[in-house]
């Protein structure tokens, strides 16, 4: 998002952009609680959709803006030999670092993936939660963990973990981020003004070095 701030100052520089990082049911509850916010971008559908519950969201402006892929990183020395999600059952395997899936939309997408494998109960003893996908990356970055489940793009910008698969799309929901204008925006002209630049060929181009994909 930062890296987009040059190209769209010069485009519109009377719009002021201010960013709220944070996990996604974590941005939902500020949201609920009456934070002063004009644009939200989820990591999953379903903090959208409960904000749209509560008509808390234009619901005209919402929209899918990108997609991700989930993937299995260890630690760059691990000498696991860890290939495929099936292995994390192995006795060796101690900790496997992953979301908090009520608040963390990739630890949701984790579940589903062993869920699907029929692995669940086995991993659940092994699990280290983490209340973003970046403490899960820098658990296993650390060494805290003998392996983790984030997002293509958080382990392409490490030089301290290793990717060794990529879950098949079929084993999890689609990972989509949609986008939509606060119905108690203060600057609704604005947001949708940052909203459509964020879909533009542009800004897609900038989301597809960082490992983004387009929204299907």
């Amino acid at each position: 998002m930062e890296a987009l701030d040059p190209t769209f100052a010069s485009a519109h520089p009377t719009i002021e952009v201010n960013y709220n990082f944070a996990a996604s049911g974590t941005l939902q509850r500020q949201i609920e609680q009456g934070a002063t916010v004009d644009l939200f971008i989820s990591a999953a559908p379903k903090h959208m959709d409960a904000l749209q519950g509560k008509n808390l969201i234009l619901k005209d402006t919402r929209r899918n803006l990108l997609s991700n892929s989930l993937v299995l990183v260890v630690p760059q020395d691990s000498t696991l030999k860890i290939r495929e999600f099936r292995q994390l059952t192995d006795p060796a395997v101690k900790r496997i670092s992953l979301g908090e899936p009520r608040s963390v939309p990739a630890g949701q997408y984790g579940v589903e993936v062993f869920t699907n494998l029929g692995i669940l109960p086995q991993l659940k003893p092994k699990f280290v939660y983490g209340n973003s996908v970046r403490n899960v990356l820098s658990t296993v970055e650390s060494g805290n963990a003998d392996a983790g489940i984030v997002y293509a793009t958080d382990a392409q910008i490490s030089a301290q973990v290793t990717t060794v698969t990529t879950a098949p799309a079929d084993l999890h929901t689609p990972i989509v981020y949609p986008i939509a204008v606060m119905a108690a925006s203060v600057h609704p002209e604005a947001a949708q003004i940052y909203s459509k630049f964020l879909t533009s060929k542009a800004a897609q181009n900038v989301f597809s070095q960082y490992g983004f994909s387009p929204s299907e």
